[in-house]
């Protein structure tokens, strides 16, 4: 795997993003669960916090050093495992849950680091026990909403991989609604073959290791949208980020076609229309001021599982109680049409995810509605070494391709380990290139097909 060499172009949007979480940590915004914050004076806090986003990004500047994921998994890991120390472990989870999230531990991402939900002022009235409220299939709902429109946005949480599932899902029907281009946030403008090329590789942004975000940009490809890298350059952080990001959008999209369509995924709460964000407004507002378009934002990060349930909002534990539940993310619609928003003039609708449900360690929604489907898995390609990097790419893309889907297995490590308890990859139909690294990055390699039926 290439290194990626434009890291330090990102580095101050994730000093800031990361530096404002750890700074909330004191209060009630953002948790992680298996650290307890010291009690010192803010001042102090402060200087920890950036003390251990310095030794973070040495840690991960010498992770990125070496060839191959697995090896700079385990340097990321063992550096979390050696200093237990609260600042440390508040800002540094953050970047051990991306690499997390790259080696297909998706459980083991939200547990690491989480956003708590707490109730707030501007929270709309819970549309459960409000009449005028169905609850509607999110999949047939926002494309029912996006008819008509110019833009829709979508917004993630990095971590939490499901938050991006519902994005892929509905690119094919976006597409034969008309919608014709798609960005994402931290896609680099510096891979000008992605668009001929037809898949991401890890020259093709920051975010693009987790399969999948590489899913999301490979469908978007392969259905025909033009893809746009729209992020800010150079250093630009805060208000000046998110007005680079907005002017972006028009003048890559709308300037050059006024009859353009747009589907837009980008992180928290760059999506909300309204309101303060940082240190001003946020790109969905300058987008809306730019272009005289309002999007129909689509807010999926607030009403989603913690592994703390506390962490979970009352309207998420009210709606996944253990009796019943939906089992496929879900919106409210009223019987005038109107979506129901936890923020109302922030986003328009809020998606609530189901609880995740494991089979083999592995979320089942990994098959993306029924996109893909659970491939299980043998270990004799790792050779016995372990632990081990189980990778599959589509057998039509180069070597130099984000996987379609990844896993590790730890057999080995400990006496309890199995490698059959992780063992499952999720892929489409088709042939894949099947490859095992361990952590010195030797590598083995295999073909498998995924038949249809």
């Amino acid at each position: 795997m290439p290194i990626h060499r434009h890291v330090p172009r990102h580095r101050n949007l994730i000093r800031r993003a990361l530096l404002l979480s750890a700074l909330c940590i004191g209060g009630s915004a953002f948790a992680s669960p298996e650290v307890a914050v010291p009690k010192v004076s803010p001042a102090q806090w402060k200087l920890m916090q950036k003390q251990a986003f310095d030794k973070s990004e040495t840690i991960f500047t010498r992770a990125q050093k070496l060839p191959g994921m697995l090896g700079q998994y385990q340097i990321m890991s063992n550096a979390y495992d050696a200093d237990p120390t609260a600042p440390f472990r508040i800002i540094f989870s953050q970047y051990l849950s991306w690499y997390q999230t790259y080696i297909g531990d998706y459980a083991g991402a939200r547990r690491l680091y989480s956003i708590r939900q707490l109730p707030e002022k501007n929270d709309a009235p819970s549309p459960l026990a409000d009449a005028h409220f169905e609850q509607r299939p999110a999949l047939d709902a926002i494309v029912e909403l996006a008819h008509g429109r110019q833009a829709v946005f979508f917004n993630e949480a990095h971590n939490v991989a499901v938050t991006r599932s519902v994005t892929v899902e509905l690119l094919k029907r976006l597409r034969e609604d008309g919608y014709d281009h798609f960005a994402a946030e931290t896609l680099y403008d510096t891979d000008k073959d992605l668009q001929k090329r037809g898949y991401p590789t890890s020259e093709s942004g920051f975010y693009v290791e987790e399969p999948i975000y590489a899913e999301m940009i490979r469908t978007a490809l392969k259905l025909g949208f033009t893809v746009v890298a729209y992020d800010a350059s150079g250093n630009a952080e805060g208000d000046a980020r998110e007005r680079e990001q907005a002017r972006t959008l028009y003048e890559q999209v709308f300037k050059r076609d006024p009859k353009a369509r747009l589907v837009v995924n980008a992180g928290y709460a760059h999506t909300q229309k309204d309101g303060k964000y940082l240190d001003g407004k946020a790109m969905a507002y300058y987008f809306r001021k730019a272009s005289g378009i309002e999007p129909l934002s689509v807010e999926q990060t607030m009403l989603i599982e913690h592994d703390v349930a506390e962490h979970d909002h009352p309207y998420y534990r009210a709606l996944f109680n253990p009796e019943k539940h939906p089992q496929a993310p879900v919106v409210y619609v009223g019987k005038d049409g109107k979506p129901w928003s936890l923020k109302p003039g922030w986003y328009d609708v809020s998606v609530f995810f189901p609880p995740d449900t494991l089979f083999r360690g592995r979320p089942t929604w990994l098959d993306l509605a029924g996109l893909r489907k659970p491939y299980q898995i043998s270990a004799d390609l790792c050779a016995k070494h372990f632990p081990c990097l189980l990778e599959a790419r589509y057998e039509n893309e180069g070597d130099d391709a984000i996987p379609a889907d990844r896993i590790l297995l730890t057999a080995g490590m400990r006496p309890s380990d199995k490698a059959s308890d992780f063992n499952v990859l999720y892929l489409r139909p088709g042939r894949y290139k099947l490859s095992a690294h361990d952590g010195s990055n030797r590598t083995q390699t295999d073909t498998i097909n995924v038949s249809g039926s």
